[in-house]
């Protein structure tokens, strides 16, 4: 692959044997637009050429903006630079997925894909708990920013609470539950893990073979410790990303 002038022009005034440069220089370019998000990168032949850098050198550059995420390895595909995230929020802050997406000043969307009954699983009876459950609404929905899938929700909640229909009339189930049953959520206990390739879920939110998902599994109560919800919500790890402020106990 031919590199463009614009690569020869910042490689005659790199430091050609420092490793470091090297991975600044192309840290500028990803963040000039010169390479673009999930554009892939000349080989490590090439860029090893470019930058009058060995094999091993180059391996190290790449390595670096790794650790960065600056670059991603597709292995046996080729090198790519990563995907940036653009929801990001604390962990510790409690909110619906609508209002995620519109802090991050998207324009929240919701597909609908499945809303029934089911029969509570020994684990809901736990999580629901001291309830005595008969029945669950249990809805599945892909939320979208700007039209962009970007979370796979489902959401158990007490058939009782709010019906499927009044669910269905609402994108944020937080809002349902306060204008049909008079439920605030107050509270959360949430539990994350990253997750591979979901043979069913991957493909609706368009991900890659080698994308990973964040998987946020939380049950929702009031400030009368009454649970109330159920979601387990799978997240592109491409577009959102988690934090947690954490502090020194004095």
């Amino acid at each position: 692959m031919v590199i463009d002038r614009v690569i020869e022009e910042v490689l005659s005034n790199l430091d050609k044997n420092t490793t470091r440069a090297a991975s600044n220089h192309i840290k500028k370019l990803v963040e000039d637009g010169f390479y673009k998000e999930k554009e892939m990168l000349p080989t490590e032949y090439e860029l090893a050429k470019h930058f009058n850098l060995s094999r091993q050198e180059i391996r190290d550059v790449i390595h670096i903006l790794e650790e960065e995420k600056v670059l991603l390895r597709r292995p046996g595909v080729g090198i790519f630079v990563n995907a940036k995230p653009i929801l990001s929020s604390g962990i510790e802050q409690l909110g619906s997925v609508t209002e995620m997406i519109i802090q991050a000043g998207k324009q929240p969307g919701v597909q609908y894909i499945s809303a029934e009954m089911v029969e509570p699983t020994d684990q809901d009876r736990k999580r629901f708990e001291p309830l005595e459950l008969e029945e669950l609404a249990q809805i599945e929905r892909i939320r979208t920013a700007d039209g962009e899938p970007v979370v796979y929700c489902i959401d158990r909640v007490d058939y009782r609470l709010v019906p499927l229909d009044m669910i269905h009339s609402h994108e944020s189930i937080f809002q349902a539950l306060k204008s049909y049953a008079n439920k605030d959520i107050d509270y959360a206990v949430a539990h994350i893990e990253p997750i591979g390739y979901h043979e069913r879920i991957s493909p609706l939110l368009h991900c890659e073979p080698d994308q990973a998902l964040l998987l946020l599994r939380q049950m929702h109560y009031t400030k009368d410790n009454e649970p109330v919800l159920y979601s387990a919500n799978f997240f592109r790890a491409d577009v959102f990303s988690f934090y947690v402020l954490r502090k020194r106990l004095t």
